[in-house]
């Protein structure tokens, strides 16, 4: 089968198209043929070396994909050969085919490509985690997203207004991207290379944050502890700005604030299996019926990886990158 490998660390050229025996479905897994593949930031980070897989997974980059299963493994009921899925998948997305166990997998919602069904996986499954396990979003709460218009934020906002009916507020470079964010029901979007604290605080009369989502960390996390209300949950899934940065935690005490970080990559299957049954549940629905949307900001070829690695790099996408491995078939929805 071809895949894309990196040859190693670095920018988008080190990325390569290679052949690869093709996988077999251990007991509990799924052989899927991709179709469309989603590009996300982790792949940014692990082209640069910054990222490994962890332990017993692909060195291939991909971490969700949509296609037909081809095989399934021993102790597999819930799917069979001929589905048309979707799929979180450990690495190795960057291949026309991948193994992945069915726990992790969904049925594409109705009405939507198998370009589209890439593009849910990684950003849902993340966003459900931060901000609604760690993050313990509740009914009515205010909640921040640091750059709204990544994939992961455009799905936190919509789940948490249409689930959580939720005040949402989001940073974003440009003015494009901020009125993306309004568009979809923000009640502010602000400049983060502004004083972004202090418009915020404006914005809620000093009542402050309950939630935040952030990957940036290093110095902006005093500033987000500042912006919290009083038992608010700051929850960090990077640390592009930084890996330190100061905190009081004299005032993160007295005002019984919560820091946390995550991973999902590492999590068991059933932790992923979980999540997936929570996104079928109630948030696919709202996929179907066009309350929540996915937005695509580009379909490439496969083997355009590397341009859609440079959209990365540039912080020029709003929404997701993905990459198809069969053009016409990931226009297509599956019924």
């Amino acid at each position: 089968m071809n895949v894309i490998e990196i040859r190693e660390p670095g920018g988008p050229e080190v990325l390569q198209l290679a052949e690869r025996p093709r996988p077999a479905p251990a007991p509990g897994e799924v052989l899927i043929r991709t179709i469309a593949a989603g590009v996300n930031r982790p792949d940014i980070q692990q082209r640069r070396g910054l990222y490994p897989p962890p332990p017993g997974a692909s060195d291939l980059p991909g971490l969700d994909v949509a296609g037909v299963i081809e095989a399934t493994g021993e102790g597999v009921t819930a799917f069979a050969p001929g589905d048309a899925v979707c799929a979180l998948v450990n690495g190795g997305g960057y291949a026309e085919f991948c193994t992945v166990p069915a726990l992790q997998c969904m049925p594409i919602p109705r009405g939507l490509s198998f370009a589209e069904a890439a593009s849910l996986p990684e950003v849902f499954f993340t966003a459900w985690n931060n901000v609604f396990l760690l993050g313990r979003l509740a009914q009515g709460e205010r909640l921040l997203i640091q750059g709204g218009t990544s994939g992961v934020g455009l799905a936190a906002m919509q789940m948490a207004r249409h689930l959580r009916g939720a005040t949402v507020y989001a940073t974003a470079g440009s003015a494009e991207k901020r009125q993306v964010c309004l568009d979809l029901g923000c009640a502010a979007a602000v400049d983060y290379r502004g004083d972004w604290a202090a418009e915020l605080t404006a914005q809620t009369d000093d009542a402050g944050m309950d939630v935040i989502l952030d990957g940036q960390a290093g110095p902006y996390v005093q500033h987000q502890l500042d912006l919290l209300a009083l038992d608010g949950r700051l929850v960090l899934i990077a640390s592009h700005l930084g890996a330190e940065g100061a905190v009081n935690f004299r005032q993160l005490v007295r005002r019984r604030q919560t820091l946390c970080g995550s991973t999902l990559r590492p999590r068991s299957a059933d932790y992923k299996g979980a999540i997936a049954r929570d996104l079928v549940a109630q948030v696919w629905p709202l996929l179907e019926d066009g309350r929540i949307v996915t937005r695509l900001h580009a379909v490439l070829p496969f083997h355009e990886v590397a341009e859609a690695h440079r959209i990365l790099d540039a912080n020029a996408q709003i929404g997701k990158v993905v990459l198809a491995l069969d053009e016409a078939a990931a226009a297509q929805s599956p019924g």
